[in-house]
């Protein structure tokens, strides 16, 4: 009786407490495919914390449901329906949220959800929790030592390609994640090709929200595709790790280590690889602090000094491009973890490598005049070597529940260097000899550049009203040095004899600083429940030097008159004022953006050579407009345009001379205006779980008003001149249209067919007659594929290319042509632990007008690999690239009045044998205690 009286006072006062909460959630349950309400389908509120009951409902006829009373705090709304999918989401309630409007929720049948997918016992393979499709890795087949690629390629909607490559419902992962955090950086084949897939939990597949709607609640529309792997509570706390020793024949040699540890708030993880067969490292991601330094312009038509863009090495970017022969170091280190209830953070990174590269290269190129051809064979040898260490550090704070804030500090120091051999000849019509060129290109570039920023975020009361200010500032400091070395012959185009000569002996240095400062304020404020406003307020200021100085020699080894032609000291100091608004509006699947920036920027360039001051003041639009429509969690359609303006570049008005190629000259144009560029893509992607079935269209296109053209004036003897300049009248334009429709059909087979084209109409002047060129390539492909666990998987796709080239100053000389493309990828498992796997590669270029010998090569690899003991953790592999040997470096391209065809050095074949141990050991968490 006791106890009777104690239960019904504590009902009594729970329900005084729930009378008292102003707290309350609302919604409907809908099936996917019939789209009728569900009458009578449970919806459960539990707590976050512990999964307890709190309160539970049922669906009226129209399906809708609504609690009231209901606490304060984090919980999980469970929705259940006999032959459903159960959906999962959780949901907060606090003063800034005191109701959540869940609107309509989709059920899937498990009938349909389910079809073709592994289920071990009870254990459920798949759920939808809101906008996340989760993947249980109990309901799948893992072996020993299997990683974290092998249970993707399982998983229903997701594929992983030969290379790692990871498309989820027919669009890129560009994003993969461990426990929510990024894992050394945003390379998504570190997580999937190392980490073991025994570590798994549950894989989480969703569209990312961008970091703005992630915060202001203002869904912009913009998504990228991200797995989230969660691991499992006693795999929290370990560590593990691989070391792979490779040596082969002819030299060839590969060595790799990687060491992770793991606690339930830290992450600590080291590796290293020395290389010379192409392999640089486990990914860099510093393409923006790489490159020697010079002007660029921005996307407001301000200009500033940049890191990037110019030095040959940059197209590296820790990333072999497969020309030349490399060798490459690197390492690094990678920390983060979290204290204070995970309201503070810290992600720390140092990288280090260097990469040398010694090539030789053969570039046969036709350039087009009105009435004649000059065509041109240039031989270069070529030494390359970077050398690159980066620091960067990002500490984050929860100040409170509405406010955040993220400073972030890195540092770059490097240094390049580079030798370049050059040799070429010059005819007219290929038979009447116009010049002879040889030269030696060194220069030795020495970079530092540091960054900060700081990142805060305010929230208030209104839902949706927000406040965020980034400050930012960046100091580059570059010295380089280095000798031009240059003979030309000029010859008479009559006679054939030598016209003249010319020499050129020179010394060069380079200076260059800049500093760049940059404050952004972003306001969004809600004007209804379905529109909402983005506004913002940017201010950036920049100083920058550019002291350029060439050095004739007087005596052997002594440089001491200045060029003052080839020297300059350039100052630059600007101010940029940006405004802009950007309407969000809105309504169930439909999100619609428009809006425009405007940015008033000026500039002041002086130059201490010629006493010259330069002034330029002028204001740019950036409008904008996005459509997006969402059919369902698997199907949706984008529309995008933006329009941008284009300021001339420094280079274009007041060209920093460049006479390392004397043949080839750039002179400046003050006169220049702008330019206004139209950017309009779509894209549309339907997946369907239940066949397999997927459709991704994609298409762009862009044309430009007033466009800055060059315009080149190319003498009797070869030499040219280029300088830009504006064509009113004339509209160039690019366009690309792809599709891709991938279909499982019996057996398991996924077959798909991939048509794209691209094209574009470009012009420029040559030697004072207009050039149109037109060029569009047609394609097609054709693939198939099938994965079997641990027994065998193969990928094949093949297709033609058809290329259309032609210049209006040339109209009886095409370079049409019908190439082919293939590749084909084979892995088998073999009795007794053995592994033969199997890559290849086949590229045709068809002979054209302009080069009368076709190109084509196969490049076929295989490996045989042995696994020892229970866990397979002990591989010895034996492996052959290129074994048909015919792998050879070329490529063709055509722009302007220009085609080119270069052949380089690359890698050939060799034999390798490797050993390969992975190692690891975990503890159970005191969480999972």
């Amino acid at each position: 009786m006791k106890l009777t009286i104690i239960l019904t006072l504590f009902c009594l006062s729970s329900l005084s407490l729930f009378a008292q909460s102003p707290y309350s959630i609302k919604g409907a349950i809908t099936d996917t495919t019939e789209k009728v309400k569900l009458t009578n389908t449970t919806v459960a509120v539990l707590n976050a914390k512990d999964s307890i009951l709190r309160k539970f409902v049922w669906t009226g006829k129209d399906g809708s449901f609504a609690m009231t009373n209901l606490p304060k705090g984090k919980f999980i709304l469970l929705v259940t329906y006999p032959g459903y999918a159960d959906y999962v989401d959780n949901f907060s309630l606090d003063s800034l949220h005191k109701s959540v409007d869940f609107g309509s929720l989709n059920m899937i049948l498990k009938s349909r959800l389910l079809e073709g997918v592994i289920i071990k016992g009870q254990v459920t393979a798949i759920k939808i929790k809101g906008d996340t499709t989760e993947y249980n890795a109990k309901a799948y087949k893992i072996n020993p030592n299997d990683k974290v690629e092998d249970l993707l390629r399982q998983l229903p909607g997701i594929e992983v390609d030969k290379d790692g490559k990871i498309t989820a419902q027919g669009q890129t992962v560009s994003k993969v994640l461990v426990d929510g955090e990024e894992f050394f950086g945003d390379d998504p084949t570190l997580v999937t090709k190392n980490i073991r897939a025994d570590m798994v939990d549950k894989v989480q597949l969703y569209d990312k929200k961008s970091d703005q709607a992630a915060f202001t609640g203002i869904d912009d529309g913009v998504k990228t595709k991200t797995i989230n792997i969660k691991l499992k509570e006693d795999k929290k706390n370990g560590y593990f790790g691989k070391v792979d020793a490779g040596g082969g024949t002819d030299g060839y040699y590969e060595e790799q280590a990687l060491f992770n540890k793991f606690t339930a708030k830290t992450k600590v993880s080291i590796y290293g690889t020395l290389s010379n067969t192409g392999k640089t490292g486990l990914g860099w991601q510093d393409a923006g602090k790489a490159g020697t330094t010079n002007l660029q312009s921005d996307d407001n038509g301000g200009i500033y000094f940049s890191n990037g863009g110019s030095d040959e090495l940059d197209s590296f970017n820790g990333q072999y491009n497969g020309q030349g022969i490399p060798v490459a170091r690197s390492g690094g280190v990678h920390y983060d973890g979290k204290w204070d209830a995970d309201k503070q953070s810290i992600n720390a990174n140092y990288k280090i490598g260097s990469i040398g590269i010694d090539e030789k290269d053969s570039t046969l190129t036709q350039s087009n005049l009105p009435g004649s051809i000059i065509n041109t064979n240039t031989d270069a040898n070529s030494h390359k070597y970077l050398f690159r260490q980066k620091a960067d550090l990002t500490y984050s704070v929860k100040l409170d529940t509405t406010q955040t804030l993220k400073i972030a500090v890195d540092g770059t120091d490097k240094h390049s260097n580079v030798l370049e051999d050059y040799s070429s000849v010059s005819k007219r019509n290929m038979d009447t000899l116009l010049n002879r060129n040889n030269r030696t290109v060194t220069n030795d570039v020495y970079t530092k550049i540091f960054d900060a920023s700081a990142f805060y975020t305010k929230k208030f009361k209104k839902v949706g009203r927000t406040l965020s200010w980034n400050v930012s500032e960046s100091i580059n400091n570059s010295n380089s040095k280095g000798y031009l070395r240059s003979n030309t012959d000029f010859f008479n185009s009559s006679t054939g004899g030598l016209d003249s000569s010319q020499r050129i002996d020179q010394y060069k240095t380079t200076n260059i600083k800049s500093s760049v400062l940059n404050s952004n304020i972003t306001y969004t404020e809600p004007l209804s429940k379905r529109v909402a406003v983005v506004l913002n307020y940017g201010l950036s200021v920049s100083n920058g030097e550019s002291d350029r100085v060439s050095y004739d020699s007087t005596a052997v080894g002594r440089y001491d008159h200045i060029d003052t032609a080839l020297s300059n000291d350039y100052k630059l100091t600007q101010l940029s004022n940006q405004v802009g608004a950007v309407f969000n509006y809105k309504k169930d699947k439909t999100i619609i953006n428009f809006g425009t920036k405007v940015a008033d920027v000026t500039y002041r360039q002086s130059e201490a050579f010629s006493g010259d001051i330069f002034k330029r003041h002028f204001i740019n639009w950036a409008p904008q407009a996005n459509y997006q429509y969402k059919f369902s969690q698997q199907q949706s359609i984008s529309v995008n345009y933006n329009g941008t303006t284009t300021q001339p570049t420094i280079d274009q008005i007041q060209p920093v001379v460049n006479n390392s190629d004397p043949l080839n000259l750039t002179i400046g144009n003050p006169n220049l205006k702008p330019s206004f560029s139209n950017n309009i893509n779509f894209n549309y992607n339907s997946y369907k779980v239940i066949s397999g079935q997927n459709l991704y269209a994609y298409g762009g296109l862009q044309f430009t008003n007033d466009p800055i053209v060059s315009n080149t004036a190319t003498d009797n003897t070869g030499k040219s001149i280029f300088q830009s300049v504006n064509l009113p009248g004339k509209i160039p334009y690019n366009f690309y249209f792809g599709a891709y429709f991938g279909q499982k059909i019996k057996g398991d087979y996924n077959v798909g067919f991939e048509p794209n084209i691209n094209g574009n109409t470009s012009y420029n002047y040559t030697n004072e007659a207009l050039n149109t060129t037109d060029s569009y390539t047609y394609a097609g492909r054709l693939t198939l594929s099938k994965y079997v666990a641990k027994k065998y998987n193969f990928y094949v796709g093949f297709g033609p290319t058809y290329t259309v080239q032609k210049s209006s100053l040339q109209p009886l000389i095409n370079n049409n042509g019908l190439g082919y493309t293939g590749n084909i990828y084979l892995n088998i498992y073999l009795p007794g632990k053995f592994q033969l796997g199997s890559n290849s590669d086949y590229q045709y270029n068809p002979k054209t007008a302009s080069f009368n010998e076709s190109l084509s090569k196969y490049i076929l690899n295989a490996s045989l690999i042995k696994s020892f003991f229970k866990d397979d953790n002990l591989k010895l592999s034996v492996s052959g690239n290129d074994l048909l040997n015919q792998n050879i470096g070329f490529n063709r391209n055509a722009g302007g009045n220009t085609i080119t065809q270069n052949s380089y050095t690359t890698i050939k074949r060799y034999f390798m044998f490797s050993v390969i141990w992975d190692f690891n050991k975990f503890g159970t968490t005191k969480s999972a205690k």
